[in-house]
């Protein structure tokens, strides 16, 4: 064993599906997810929180009312 100079490789499945980036649409990359790095992170929390980023709302208030019930 001593002059064994070869480690023994082990195949480790990844926890999940490789995506693309959704900024620059590079493989993402662990440390980041979904992201590949912390520009591309950054980059999405900004538009975030400039408002690039919205949830849709009803214009009308009364129609989204008569939807709910």
């Amino acid at each position: 064993m001593a002059g064994e100079t070869e480690k023994p490789s082990a195949t480790v499945a990844p926890l999940r599906k490789a995506v693309p980036c959704p900024i620059c649409k590079r493989p993402s990359a662990r440390e980041h997810y979904p992201f590949c790095s912390p520009r591309c992170r950054d980059v999405d929390l900004n538009r975030w929180l400039s408002g690039s980023y919205a949830i849709p709302v009803a214009d009308d208030e009364k129609k989204a009312d008569d939807d709910d019930m």
